[in-house]
């Protein structure tokens, strides 16, 4: 059923595109601890922590728009709480790219979905140089902030003001600008430490490798590589996410071509030559976490259901099997080379949708069965029950039940029962990923707050949306200071 109890402020009708459309533009200035007002709810009490989140501040130099919005200089949002009071501070990720582009106002790098160099083709064929953005997630590991970027290595920032202290190889685990997953995963469960924070990097081509690190994420020994191991893949890969369980990673390698000829030719940016290909078997790459039970081991592969996954939700282990739920596209979802993004047709774009794999690993097969037909991105579990059994998770979602649109409402489903609630912003509200943060005063897994960074069409501003994770009402509201695009990941560190 649907939430309505704000309805007056929020009502599901059909949106307006230039509503949405109206959130991409560059984010207009820099803050430090900017105290924020509630517009609407209460404080909540004792709230201490901070959400950071990133995504493409800069989308538009000289009058020249990148071509797609993940092409987008990074830009870091970080709301602190002190006994229930917030306070802003955001930062761009000075890049050496950054850096250079801005100095000059112009672009002067190629972007991997496709923003090209004024001049046409003859100025962009062979230049193959790509600029760290820094612009898809955030996570603090030791005392470092990193903002991250998957075809490279991680910038370290200032925890406190967000500076950008410079590329970092995490004292030396890294060759420099090492890639280095935008997708890592906080193991709250591990025999090994307190905390783990997982990630991966991969290195492509003819063969690819996937490199599995394990970093301590809590005490005084915060921020070490605990475990490291890799392996080589046949193919080039294409791994933007990986999901965990208490002794497997799992990848799952989409059924794709890359072509790289229009990109070196100037034509095209390189994540517009990756195509479905048909006739080619997706792959489980799943690995043995070095922590586990079957540590040593070689990796299985395993053959996957037909699909394309940016996002995987999470994974456990049941019977000798994985359960693993993930949002599938049809088709691998590209803006082409003559579209605008903020005036695309949603209907032509293939919708995601929550779907669940059980792979069996004794007769290394896999069936596919879909959860929800609701187009659906950014799935999440309670922390504490990542890589283990949930019963909850919550998404951000369209309005509408069937078909593809933007996302307007936060939807929690009941992964056992598929009961689902939900909360709209619509018309004129426009959401991002959920930051789900567990009560500490309660065991329960659907006890807590889910943190909206939201775009509001009506007031063309962003706001901050509190709401119970239980219940998914409406707790507080805070309007922004600054105008942040629709954009990528966040997390909380407490």
């Amino acid at each position: 059923m649907t939430n309505l109890q704000d309805k007056k402020v929020y009502d599901i009708e059909s949106f307006n595109k230039e509503d949405w459309s109206s959130a991409y533009k560059n984010v207009e200035k820099e803050l430090t601890k900017e105290p924020l007002k509630i517009s609407r709810g209460k404080s909540i009490k004792n709230l201490n922590g901070t959400l950071l989140r990133n995504g493409p501040g800069i989308l538009e130099r000289g009058g020249q728009w990148v071509h797609h919005p993940f092409d987008g200089d990074g830009m870091i949002t970080s709301i602190k709480f002190e006994n229930g009071k917030p306070f802003l501070t955001n930062r761009f990720v000075k890049t050496k790219g950054y850096l250079e582009e801005e100095k000059i106002n112009k672009f002067i790098y190629r972007g991997v979905f496709g923003t090209q160099k004024n001049g046409g083709i003859l100025n962009n064929v062979l230049d193959l140089k790509f600029k760290n953005i820094a612009n898809t997630h955030v996570v603090k590991l030791g005392d470092e902030v990193l903002a991250l970027w998957e075809a490279a290595g991680p910038h370290a920032l200032n925890p406190d003001n967000l500076d950008t202290i410079g590329l970092t190889t995490l004292n030396g685990v890294l060759s420099p600008n090492e890639a280095f997953s935008a997708h890592p995963k906080i193991d709250l469960n591990s025999k090994t430490s307190s905390e783990l924070l997982v990630t991966f990097g991969v290195q492509t081509g003819p063969k690819s490798t996937i490199r599995l690190m394990e970093f301590n994420n809590a005490g005084e020994n915060s921020g070490e590589l605990l475990i490291d191991r890799k392996d080589t893949f046949n193919g080039f890969a294409f791994l933007h996410d990986f999901a965990i369980t208490t002794n497997w990673a799992i990848f799952l390698q989409n059924a794709i071509d890359f072509n790289p000829l229009p990109f070196v030719m100037g034509q095209k940016g390189a994540a517009q030559c990756l195509k479905s290909n048909p006739n080619k078997k997706a792959k489980f790459f799943i690995i043995p976490r070095e922590s586990g039970l079957f540590r040593g081991q070689p990796p299985l592969i395993i053959d996957a259901p037909e699909g394309f996954v940016f996002h995987h939700v999470n994974a456990y282990e049941k019977d000798c099997k994985i359960i693993l739920d993930s949002i599938f596209y049809d088709d691998f979802p590209s803006v082409g080379p003559d579209e605008n993004f903020r005036n695309i047709d949603f209907d032509k774009y293939p919708e995601g949708k929550l779907k669940r794999s059980t792979i069996n690993l004794k007769s290394k097969t896999s069936e596919l069965e879909t959860i929800s037909e609701q187009c659906c991105e950014f799935g999440v579990v309670n922390p504490k029950n990542l890589g283990l059994p949930a019963t909850f998770s919550w998404m951000a979602s369209t309005s509408q039940k069937q078909g593809n649109a933007p996302l307007q409402a936060i939807k929690k489903i009941n992964l056992i029962s598929k009961e689902e609630l939900s909360w709209s912003a619509g018309p004129s509200g426009f959401v991002s990923e959920p930051i789900m943060v567990p009560s500490e005063k309660s065991s329960e897994e659907d006890d807590g707050f889910l943190f909206i960074i939201l775009w509001n069409g009506k007031r063309r501003g962003s706001d901050l949306v509190i709401l119970d994770a239980k219940d998914l009402k409406e707790l507080a509201v805070y309007e922004l200071p600054i105008s942040i695009p629709h954009g990528l990941h966040g997390s909380w560190v407490n």
